[in-house]
């Protein structure tokens, strides 16, 4: 059997990948095996909807991951077969950090276009 999405993280002009930079520098290997297992059930069970991903807009969605850090969120969008990872952070509020959504939103029309 075959994942239902391909994987692959956002890359910008100059060639960074700001989700695997952020999964390898600032959480823990603990929290990055609770992110993969989360990822890999979107990619494997795509489409799903709540606990494991929450709709933030059209095209956008979230990988919820409760991780020793906290909760962690990966905004992510679909381009044809392939999930694209944009943003990850970890959660300090209720609502989803204005900055964070903004920068997610505006990669997403950077790979969509």
């Amino acid at each position: 059997m075959t994942p239902i999405l391909s994987v692959r993280f956002y890359c910008s002009h100059a060639g960074h990948e700001p989700v695997r930079d952020w999964l390898t520098a600032d959480v823990s290997a603990a929290a990055r095996k609770a992110i993969g297992a989360d990822i890999k059930t979107v990619q494997w069970g795509w489409p799903i909807g709540m606990p494991v991903v929450r709709k933030m807009q059209p095209g956008l969605w979230e990988v919820r991951s409760k991780i020793p850090e906290g909760i962690a969120r990966v905004l992510f969008t679909v381009v044809g077969a392939e999930m694209v990872l944009l943003h990850g952070f970890v959660k300090k509020s209720q609502a989803t950090p204005k900055t964070d959504l903004a920068l997610a939103i505006s990669r997403m029309k950077e790979v969509r276009t």
